[in-house]
Parts: structure tokens; sequence; C-alpha cells
């Protein structure tokens, strides 16, 4: 699939022209403190056409500790990228930083285009033939904040690109996610070359990943893995990062993602920050401990590691674990049951009478706190989507949901529903919302 990536100094409108691209603000799902972010990566449906879109820090004119990172960041952006929307600032003369960012994408000899934001009238519209100062072909007006000008850059960008096809779309998709070297490129292989799977020529190929499509128990599934790093360099060294932008490409393109954890190093920070991407992506989760022929003792680890688990994943109860070793396939054959579990709780439909049911039992089992003389009101709940679930309670006053409580109700909902391996979101609408 084709990548563009949002290059540009700071306040110039990237996340803005980022969120008009992809066509929504996002909803953080994870109320974890420290773990939510800002997503920098998404995709962009256009008239039955996709490409993947990343975002990127604004880059300053001058040098400082922070700007270096955020300069590694563009420049892992730019290599990944097949086309790079420069989006600079129609109201200002043409800056140092615009003129550094300049140099360093007439180096990569990418397709760049030259956005000019904040353009929101006829009169302004003149100030972009300035920009082609900056030396390239392609200049285009366009404002986030009024909407103008994205038909045509959409249209542009999406000229030679395929229909994706509703077949394509209904298949399970699934990708390992986590560290480099906690296997997930084996135990692709390993499941890959499981009895019960029949693999079928590749489906697809980019410049990132590879999609292979296989049968498993008669159904097709396509199981996304990411190529090796094509190039060595310091925008490379930090892996972490790498790694992390790496799952978070591969997290947007399927329908579940298995956190690659290794039984032999155990968990770290970096994991959960990598199980975060997913969660706020919506998809189904699976936890999948590898290298378990490495364990002394299996019997006697499952449980210690069950309790780490646990204690280190506390705010994903709802996640389902499984312990494979993908050199000797021990145990592989739990992988494939959880992932299609997860698929299916995260497209559940679930009957309005029967949420209604269960959200009114657990009101009257335990009412809303009050907040100076005032205590919420659930008039009336439905499930207003899938991929995950989503909820909508009708309530008197949204402003007095407390966390505690709404924290109940999604207790409530996944003991009385199958809701395993699957986030779900919450909305609260006043009444006299439309």
């Amino acid at each position: 699939m084709k990548t563009v990536c949002l290059i540009g100094k700071p306040n110039v409108g990237k996340s803005s022209i980022f969120n008009r691209l992809i066509n929504e603000k996002k909803a953080i799902i994870l109320s974890e403190p420290g773990i939510t972010r800002d997503r920098i990566y998404g995709v962009v449906n256009y008239n039955k056409k996709k490409f993947n879109l990343i975002d990127t820090g604004g880059i300053h004119g001058e040098e400082d500790n922070f700007d270096k990172d955020i300069l590694a960041q563009a420049e892992l952006a730019i290599d990944e990228a097949d086309t790079i929307l420069f989006v600079t600032d129609g109201l200002e003369n043409i800056s140092d930083a615009d003129k550094k960012i300049r140099n360093m994408l007439k180096k990569s000899g990418k397709d760049v285009i030259v956005l000019v934001n904040k353009l929101d009238n006829e009169k302004r519209k003149d100030y972009m033939y300035n920009f082609y100062e900056l030396g390239f072909e392609k200049v285009m007006p366009v404002s986030a904040e009024h909407n103008l000008g994205f038909k045509e850059l959409l249209d542009y960008l999406t000229k030679d690109l395929e229909e994706y096809t509703e077949e394509e779309e209904n298949i399970l998709k699934f990708c390992f996610i986590g560290r480099p070297n906690v296997g997930k490129s084996s135990l692709i292989n390993a499941l890959l070359n499981e009895d019960r799977v029949i693999v079928s020529d590749v489906a697809g190929t980019t410049r990132d990943a590879v999609d292979t499509r296989f049968t498993y128990d008669k159904k097709d599934y396509i199981v996304i893995d990411t190529a090796g790093m094509r190039k060595k360099g310091r925008i490379y060294e930090n892996i972490e990062k790498y790694s992390l932008y790496r799952s978070m490409r591969a997290i947007e393109r399927s329908n579940v993602c298995v956190l690659v954890v290794d039984a032999k190093e155990g968990i770290i920070e970096h994991d959960k920050h990598i199980l975060s991407y997913a969660i706020e992506a919506g998809k189904g989760i699976v936890i999948c401990v590898n290298k378990w022929d490495t364990v002394k003792d299996p019997n006697e680890d499952i449980k210690r590691w069950k309790k780490e688990l646990e204690v280190y994943f506390n705010f994903v109860p709802y996640i389902n674990f499984v312990f494979t070793s993908a050199l000797t396939k021990k145990r592989l054959h739990t992988l494939m049951p959880e992932i299609i579990k997860a698929y299916e709780n995260n497209s559940r439909e679930i009957k309005t009478s029967l949420i209604n049911d269960v959200i009114m039992e657990a009101v009257s089992m335990h009412e809303p706190p009050s907040y100076k003389g005032k205590r919420l009101k659930i008039y009336f709940v439905s499930q207003t989507g899938t991929k995950p679930p989503k909820f909508t309670f009708n309530v008197n006053n949204k402003n007095l949901v407390h966390f505690s409580y709404e924290r109940y109700l999604e207790n409530r909902l996944r003991e009385a529903f199958p809701l395993e391996g699957t986030p779900i979101i919450l909305q609260f609408k006043n009444k006299s919302e439309k």
C-alpha cells in the first residue's frame, strides 16, 4: 500500500491536515495515565482506494537536542514514504526551517508536493506562488481549518492506486507486533508450516510488509509480516523507536494484533507502549509469550507468568494469553483459536434489548454516585459501532459520569457478553444531543 508522509516546521497545521485526510479525530480508548499518545500513523480511505499516512513532529531551523529526535523521526518517515507532503504556512514567508526541510527532501529524491496551508479564500490563493521558490514542481493550496483543497489533493494522491475489493476487506488480517528478536517472523513461519494450514501464493506485497494468505480450518486468513530493516544508519540506531514505528504500520492494516513477548527476557515497558497503539486503534488483541522452550519448569512457570502478565497488563484484563514456542511448535495450536475469538468479539453486534437489560440491572444493583445533589440517569443504551464495539448511553447529564462508574458499567457488559480480546468504547450523550 502506498505511503504518504507529512513534513514541515511547527505550527503549519500538519496535525489538522492529518485529521482531515484520515477523516477522524482519534477516540482514546485507553485511560491508563502515561500510555495514550497522539497517533502519528493512519490509513486514508477515499473512493474505494487506500493509502498509509504518517505525521511527524515540527522541524525547527535551529539545532537543539529535542529537534534531533524529531529530525530522526522525520528522516525515517521520509525513507518509508512514496510521496511527501511538505506542509508550509501560506500566511508567512519562506523561513530558514522551510529551507532546511527543502534541502532534506531534495536529497531524498522522493516525490514531493508542497502543501500551502491556511489559504481559505480566493485572494489568499495567490500566496501559493511564492512557494515555487522552494524548487518543487507540484504546489497545492489547502485550508485544513475550512476543509478546502482536499478533494483535489486526494484525487492526485490516489490517481494511480487500485480499488480495494470487498472480499479483501472481509478476510481476517492479523499481525505479530513486539520488540525485535522476540520471534515474530519465526512464529509466522511455524504457523504457516502447521499441518492444518494451507498456504497459497503471496496475496500482495508492499515495501514494508508481506501479506501471506492461508487457509485454516477451511477459512481464509491473511497474516501480515513486516520485512527486515532495509537500511543501516543513525536513524535506525534507536531500535525501540523503529520497532514501534514498524508495529504501528502493521497495526493499522490488521483486524487482530498479537503482541509477542520473549519468555527468556521477560516483559519491559516498551511492550506496554507497543500494545497501547493496538488498543488505541481499537483492534482485537492477543498476548503471546514465545520461546516457551527456554523455560525450566513449564507447569510452574506458566502460573508465575500468568500472575506477572495480569499485574503488568492490569489495565487490559480482557486480553487472553497464550504460551508458545516457534522453535518446537509446542502449544502453537492454541494461537489461532484465540486470534479468531478476538476478531469475532471485536466485530460482535449485540441486541439492543439485551444491552439495556444488563445496564438497567447494573444500575439497580449499584446506583451512580450523586454529585452536588445531582445523580446520573441512564435512559437508553444502544450499540453504535463495531471494530471495536461501541456503546452509546443516552443520559441526563454526561458530566455526571465518574470514571469509576464508567469502569463498573464496562465490567458489567464484559461479564454479560463475550467481549474478550477486544477494547470497547463507552460513549455518553445527553438526551438533547443529536
